[in-house]
C-alpha cells in the first residue's frame, strides 16, 4: 500500500501546498504533546516551528517533517514534574549536542542493520497506533469535566465528515493533482462544519462539531480538573498519531497536570502568541554545575536515542516510499542542530514525525521547501491566524489520518505469512504487537533488531561443518565450512579428535571465517590441546580479516610456528 504515496513527482508548487496542509495538521498535535510534556501549548507550537524549520534545511531527508513529538514528551514530563521547566531547556540543548556528535561519528549508518521484517512490523504497528489514536477525537467533555465518547447526532455528523474527508482524498487525485487532496478536503470539510455549527443551537457557546479550538479548551479544562488522570489507563500515542485527546492520557498524566499548571500560559485556551524568545529571557537559568549535569544527562541520553531512532526509521520509510535515499548521518546532525536552537528558545525538543511526513509525501511534498513551508506557516498561524485555525473541525484531521493509516499499512504482508520464514513472521508480529500495546516505536525497533540478530546467530550456528582428509605425508586435514563465532564455538570444538589425530594436523579456513573473540579463544583452546598432546597444528587459507584478528589477539592464540610446503599458500599461519 505504500505505492499509494508514489503518485507524485514533486514541484515547488506541490511543496508549498503540501507544507500548508501539514501545518494545519501540526497545530493540534503540537498542542496535545505539550500537554503530555506538562508545558504550555505555545511551547509545543514553537518547538514544532524550530524543529521543523531547521531539520528541513539541514537534515538528511528532503520531504520529511519534524516537530514536537509524543515519544520525547513522555520523557520530558518526568523531568519537568520533578525539577521544573527550567531544567528542560538545557536538557534539550545537551540532547542536540549528543545527536550532532553521533552524526559526526557517522553512526547514523547503523539504521542499515534494521531487517526488513522489523520494518514491516514497524510500519504495520504504526498504522494501527495512528488509527487507534483517532478514537480520542470522538470524545467530548461533559459538564462534570469527564471525557465521554460522542453519541447521537454529534457522533453521526462526526462520522459523516470523516467519511467525506476520506472520500475527497481518494477521489480528487483521479480528477486532478493540481492541488493536494488533503488540503482540499480540510478546507471543504471546514466550510461544511462551520455551516453545521451555525445551524444548530450554540447558546451555551458549544459547537455540535468539535474544532481545534474546542480541543484545546477541552484539554485545558480536563488538565485543570484532573479528568485526564482518571483516564490514565488509556494509551499515549506516538508522534505519528494525529491530533487526539488520548495523546494526553498517559501514566504520567497526573504529573503532567501538576507541571502544566505551574508553567506560563498553561491554562490558555488559544494558540495565539508572538515571536518566540530566548529561554533565559522568560525563565530563571539553572546553574551549570555537576549537580545539574547529573540531573539532565540521563534525560538527554534518552531523548537523543529516542529522537534518532524514530527519525532514522522515518527516513528509511520515506526512502522506500519515494524510491530515493536520504543521508542518515546528516539527519543526525540536522536533528541535533534543531534541538539546540529549540532549547535556546524555550522549546521541548522533537524529532521526525511519521504521520505528518506521510501526509506531506501523500500531498506531493518531496523537497526541503515543503518542510520549511510547514514550519513558517505554523508560526504565522500562531502569530496572525489563530482564530481561523481554531475553526478547523477535528473530523477533517481525523479523516486525513485515517487515509494515512490506509496508505501506511502493508496489506501485502498479510498474504506473505505463508511464504515468509517463520522467524521473520515472528519478528514482524512481535514488533507490531509491541508498538500497539506498549506504544513505544523506538523500543519496538530495538527489540526487533535484537530478536532478529539472535535468530540469525542461532541459524548460522548450525552451518559449521567439516570435511576430513589425509595427505600422503600422514597429515590430517580439517576443512571447515561456515562461520566461526560465539554461537558455533561448541560445534567447532566437537569436530576434532585430539587424542586420535596424527602428529601433524591442518585446519583449512578456505571456506570459513573467524568473526569474533569467541572464535579466537576456541582456536587457542584447540591449540593448547594439540600442544599438550605433543602434536603440531597448522592454520591455512586464513583471510586478511582473520589474520588481523589473530594479530590483535596478541598472546591469546599460541600455536607452534612451522611451514607446510604441501599447500604453497602465502597466507599459511601458525600463530
Amino acid at each position: 500500500m505504500l505505492n499509494f504515496f508514489r503518485q507524485h513527482t514533486g514541484s515547488a508548487k506541490d511543496d508549498l501546498l503540501s507544507g500548508l496542509t501539514v501545518a494545519l495538521a501540526l497545530v493540534p498535535e503540537a498542542i496535545a504533546f505539550a500537554f503530555v510534556a506538562g508545558v504550555s501549548p505555545l511551547i509545543g507550537l514553537y518547538s514544532a516551528f524550530f524543529i521543523g524549520l531547521i531539520s528541513a534545511i539541514f537534515g538528511g531527508r528532503p520531504g520529511m517533517i519534524s516537530g514536537a513529538t509524543g515519544a520525547m514528551a513522555v520523557v520530558i514530563v518526568a523531568l519537568v514534574a520533578e525539577h521544573g521547566v527550567e531544567y528542560l531547556f538545557p536538557t534539550v540543548i545537551l540532547c542536540g549536542l549528543l545527536q550532532i556528535a553521533i552524526g559526526l561519528g557517522r553512526l547514523g549508518k547503523l539504521i542499515r542493520m534494521v531487517p526488513h521484517s522489523v520494518m514491516l512490523g514497524f510500519v504495520n504497528g504504526l498504522a494501527i497506533v495512528i488509527g487507534l489514536a483517532q478514537l480520542g477525537s470522538f470524545k467530548t467533555l461533559t459538564p462534570e469535566t469527564t471525557l465521554v465518547y460522542l453519541s447521537g447526532t454529534p457522533l453521526a455528523l462526526m462520522l459523516m465528515l470523516v467519511a467525506t474527508t476520506m472520500l475527497i482524498i481518494w477521489l480528487l487525485p483521479k480528477l486532478t493533482q493540481a492541488v493536494p487532496a488533503s488540503l482540499v478536503a480540510i478546507l471543504s470539510v471546514t466550510l461544511i462544519s462551520i455551516g453545521i455549527n451555525q445551524s444548530y443551537d450554540t447558546a451555551r457557546g458549544e459547537n455540535t462539531l468539535a474544532t481545534v479550538g474546542d480541543m484545546l479548551s477541552m484539554k485545558t479544562q480536563a488538565a485543570a480538573s484532573g479528568a485526564l488522570s482518571s483516564h490514565h489507563h488509556e494509551t499515549h500515542e506516538e508522534s505519528a498519531a494525529a491530533p487526539a485527546i488520548t495523546a494526553t492520557e498517559t501514566a504520567d498524566a497526573e504529573k503532567s497536570k501538576t507541571a502544566s499548571t505551574s508553567t506560563p500560559d498553561s491554562s490558555a485556551s488559544s494558540i495565539k502568541g508572538g515571536l518566540p524568545q530566548l529561554f533565559f529571557m522568560q525563565y530563571s537559568m539553572v546553574p551549570l554545575t555537576w549537580g545539574t549535569m547529573r540531573i539532565i544527562f540521563p534525560f538527554a541520553i534518552i531523548l537523543c536515542g529516542v529522537g534518532l531512532i524514530e527519525s532514522l526509521m522515518t527516513l528509511t520509510l520515506i526512502d522506500e516510499i519515494t524510491e530515493t535515499r536520504g543521508k542518515g548521518n546528516r539527519e543526525c546532525i540536522g536533528q541535533g542542530a534543531a534541538n539546540i536552537v529549540c532549547g535556546l528558545f524555550g522549546g521541548m525538543g522533537g524529532c521526525a514525525m511519521i504521520g505528518q511526513s506521510l501526509i506531506n509525501v501523500n500531498s506531493g511534498g518531496r523537497g526541503r521547501l515543503s518542510g520549511i513551508t510547514a514550519a513558517i506557516c505554523l508560526l504565522l498561524f500562531v502569530m496572525f491566524l489563530a482564530p481561523v485555525i481554531e475553526m478547523i473541525p477535528m473530523a477533517a484531521l481525523v479523516g486525513v489520518m485515517f487515509m494515512v493509516v490506509v496508505g501506511t499499512f502493508e496489506w501485502a504482508s498479510l498474504s506473505m505469512f505463508r511464504r515468509m520464514p517463520k522467524s521473520d513472521v515472528l519478528v514482524m508480529v512481535l514488533v507490531a504487537g509491541y508498538t500497539v500495546f506498549m506504544h513505544d516505536l523506538a523500543s519496538a525497533v530495538i527489540l526487533g533488531v535484537i530478536v532478529s540478530a539472535l535468530v540469525f546467530a542461532w541459524q548460522h550456528a548450525t552451518h559449521l561443518a567439516v570435511d576430513i582428509k589425509h595427505n600422503e605425508h600422514g597429515s590430517k586435514i580439517y576443512q571447515l565450512h561456515g562461520p566461526l563465532f560465539f554461537a558455533s564455538v561448541s560445534s567447532f570444538k566437537e569436530m576434532f579428535d585430539v587424542t586420535g589425530d596424527s602428529d601433524d594436523v591442518v585446519i583449512d579456513f578456505y571456506y570459513t571465517r573467524v568473526y569474533d573473540q569467541s572464535g579466537l579463544e576456541a582456536i587457542n583452546w584447540l591449540a593448547e590441546k594439540y600442544q599438550n598432546s605433543g602434536k603440531r597444528l597448522h592454520l591455512t587459507h586464513l583471510s586478511p580479516e582473520c589474520r588481523r584478528l589473530l594479530d590483535q589477539a596478541g598472546d591469546l592464540v599460541e600455536i607452534n610456528i612451522s611451514e607446510d610446503p604441501q599447500y604453497h599458500v602465502a597466507t599459511d599461519r601458525l600463530g
